[in-house]
């Protein structure tokens, strides 16, 4: 076991929307990742999907509202509920979700990240 270093993990990052993984806590994984621009509306059939904003403003759009996330904000999203993020910036963002969570959920195109790496 060894500690980990959130900013010494996302200097590691170079891409946007791909997230790594960080750390396994029980049947999940903490991800990281930088995010940039707009993703792709999706859902998750199966899973919650936690996002934690370690740096940076993240707005997830959901079909009935929008959720700004500041600095050391989280929003869980629970199964289900179709969502969109959007970056203005570059946010970094940790992500606590079931380790069978695809980044896409039910969408599968060019940004879906099947096989993840550990940083």
């Amino acid at each position: 076991m060894d500690k980990v270093n959130l900013v010494d993990k996302f200097a590691l990052i170079t891409d946007y929307w791909k997230p790594k993984i960080a750390g396994e806590l029980n049947d999940s994984y903490i991800k990281l990742a930088k995010l940039k621009g707009e993703f792709v509306w999706h859902h998750h059939e199966k899973e919650d999907e936690m996002f934690l904003v370690v740096k940076g403003r993240l707005l997830i759009k959901l079909r009935d509202r929008d959720i700004c996330l500041e600095e050391g904000e989280f929003f869980i999203i629970p199964r289900g509920v179709e969502h969109l993020p959007v970056a203005e910036e570059e946010v970094h963002a940790l992500l606590l979700e079931p380790k069978s969570t695809l980044n896409t959920g039910n969408v599968e195109n060019e940004r879906t990240v099947s096989k993840l790496k550990f940083i």
